[in-house]
């Protein structure tokens, strides 16, 4: 039987920081963080720089992660320099929407437009108990404004939690009735304590059962660029639902990017233990060259996927935080 070829490498996500103004207990399950010194964490110039280098390489889509990337000071000015680097065709923001509210606007203006939001729950007590913080109304503020600006497209990513907000599913789905949302459904990744994962993981065979009421589902295309949600329409919606399964489905034959850490560490999977520095080479004075020759490993290494033959295991110790998503 051939081998299928795996897809181009096209997608960078770039966590620009370790810190977080929130503590949900799927990226951070009550255990301690201990914060990057500033110092290790890359700069916006060499974060900007490596953007260039990257996009002549072949990735033209580059997404801003966390941590909580709003809570970085100049992250607007950051983003407004992102869109201008040559080659990068499409600039993202990924943020749990505390701040949104305030910085949406200036967002915008600084030339991005597509936003995912994260959204777990539409229950103010349950949204506290999650995340560790009262912000629902902040976070459905910033949902509105974004909406009214005209962020396209506009993403909601919901984990899904069994026994703290499955009953929520459908509630969650009907947002994108009358709005051109995207709700996403995201199976819950086995990092931190394995206990907690084996309790509240629910797979997305389950998701999409319990969503049935909402009708017949048609299902979308997605784009050369685009991550690794498997897109469907029901029937009468505005919007559409995502459903992302790396645990029971797991994606891996047709992953298409890279990370790249706050601290500098390119992670060709983020389930994998591989990690390329490219802080070290960036700060002793590498060439636009070996960068690029880094960028390429790491390419050919998610090629040949030696480590990714199999779904992930409970207890990965990394938090989601220090990873990127």
């Amino acid at each position: 039987m051939p081998q299928t070829q795996p897809p181009q490498v096209n997608y960078l996500r770039l966590s620009i920081t370790d810190r977080c103004n929130l503590r949900c207990v799927y990226c951070l399950p009550g255990t301690e963080f201990e914060k990057l010194p500033s110092r290790e964490i890359l700069s916006y110039e060499e974060f900007l720089r490596l953007a260039g280098v990257a996009a002549a390489v072949g990735l033209r889509k580059i997404r801003v992660t966390g941590g909580e990337p709003l809570v970085r000071q100049g992250v607007v000015d950051f983003l407004r320099r992102l869109t201008r680097v040559p080659g990068v065709a499409k600039v993202c923001l990924t943020t749990n929407g505390v701040l949104l509210a305030d910085l949406a606007g200036d967002i915008f203006a600084a030339g991005v437009r597509h936003l995912n939001l994260s959204l777990d729950t539409l229950d103010a007590g349950r949204y506290a108990a999650l995340t560790g913080g009262d912000h629902l109304a902040r976070v459905l503020t910033g949902l509105e404004r974004a909406l009214a600006l005209g962020f396209q497209p506009l993403k909601l990513n919901c984990v899904v939690l069994k026994g703290i907000n499955d009953q929520e599913l459908v509630d969650l789905a009907r947002l994108a009735r009358h709005e051109p949302l995207e709700v996403r459904f995201i199976e819950f990744m086995p990092m931190g304590a394995p206990e907690r994962w084996q309790a509240h993981f629910l797979p997305m065979a389950e998701v999409k059962a319990r969503l049935a009421e909402l009708g017949p589902l048609t299902a979308v295309a997605a784009g050369p660029t685009a991550g690794p949600a498997e897109l469907w329409q029901p029937a009468g919606f505005k919007g559409r639902l995502g459903f992302i399964s790396p645990v029971s489905s797991h994606h891996c034959p047709t992953c298409n990017r890279l990370r790249l850490t706050a601290a500098g560490k390119l992670k060709p999977c983020l389930f994998a233990a591989t990690e390329l520095d490219v802080k070290e080479p960036l700060r002793r004075g590498a060439s636009d060259a070996e960068l690029a020759h880094l960028l390429r490993e790491a390419v050919r290494h998610k090629a040949r996927r030696p480590e990714r033959s199999s779904p992930p295991t409970p207890g990965m110790a990394r938090p989601m935080r220090s990873l990127g998503g």
